[in-house]
């Protein structure tokens, strides 16, 4: 997701599609949401007045509008392909307002927001100054600073022994200040682990050389999350990068294979249950899955 990575590079083609076709997406979900309130307060009204009110009440909110000029016209798009951003696209259709809790923090978060305007969107990054840099231009983002205690060069081992750490196991594992297991992201902002997450988005932190965190913790804490969850449904979490290794293998560990929902290019949508929804051998003390 970040915009610095490395590898973002597009043909100007492709580029302007994939910008006309976001600014579409955030466009449909604005016209679509006025449409409905239209259609509610209307049932019994004729069909000239419901188009008439329809106008009328059509609004989109400022973040929304914003997002429409900056990608209508932008020549740098978001990481994610058109596939991709249409998987969490169509979740957010069905489920915004929504709590959406993203790691990363990049050319795409404005999107974001604009996709999920009445609910609640945090941005999680490690890079203090690619978050200066984002904020200059989007002030109104809501961004944290966190660290990792993790690096790539240690992602199989940490995958080999962590069983052996009983604060890791998922009937015992926690994040708020679990300094025992180094998986678990035990230093969030409060905001973080007071509220209960629909949606969760890894699309960070780095993970291309051995010294950076990789995404061992976002992964294994996401699915803490969602296993902690009391609230009704599911929580649907969305890994990016699922080409690499580390994502691939610590996706089947934690976020399990028989959650996968979706699938599309290089992102994975998961449909996690809680764990006091699973049945049967679900629930067992030294499996995520």
């Amino acid at each position: 997701m970040k915009g610095h990575n490395k590898n973002q590079h597009f043909q100007p083609e492709r580029r302007r599609l994939l910008v006309v076709a976001i600014a579409g997406l955030i466009l449909g979900v604005v016209v679509t949401s006025g449409l409905i309130r239209s259609a509610e307060s209307t049932f019994f009204c004729s069909l000239a007045r419901s188009k008439a009110r329809a106008a009328a009440e059509y609004s989109a909110t400022p973040i929304q509008l914003r997002a429409i000029l900056h990608y209508a016209t932008s020549k740098i798009v978001p990481q994610q392909s058109f596939g991709e951003v249409s998987v969490s696209f169509n979740v957010l259709e069905e489920i915004s307002p929504c709590n959406f809790l993203v790691f990363g923090l990049g050319f795409d978060s404005l999107m974001w927001i604009s996709l999920n305007p009445h609910g609640t969107t945090l941005f999680l990054e490690n890079d203090p100054q690619w978050v200066q840099t984002v904020l200059k231009d989007e002030p109104n983002l809501n961004a944290h600073i966190i660290r990792y205690r993790t690096q790539l060069k240690e992602s199989d081992d940490l995958l080999s022994t962590y069983k052996t750490e009983p604060l890791c196991a998922p009937s015992k594992a926690y994040l708020r200040g679990n300094q025992q297991c180094k998986l678990a992201l035990e230093s969030l902002p409060e905001e973080v682990y007071e509220k209960e997450w629909d949606m969760i988005m890894i699309d960070a932190p780095h993970g291309y050389t051995s010294e950076e965190p990789g995404r061992m913790g976002p992964i294994f804490s996401a699915a803490v999350m969602a296993r902690q969850r009391k609230g009704s449904g599911v929580t649907h979490v969305f890994l990016h990068n699922v080409d690499r290794k580390v994502e691939k293998g610590y996706a089947a560990e934690f976020l399990c294979m028989k959650y996968l929902k979706k699938a599309a290019g290089r992102l994975w949508h998961f449909e996690i249950p809680s764990a006091m929804n699973r049945t049967g051998n679900e629930d067992g003390a030294d499996s995520f899955c």
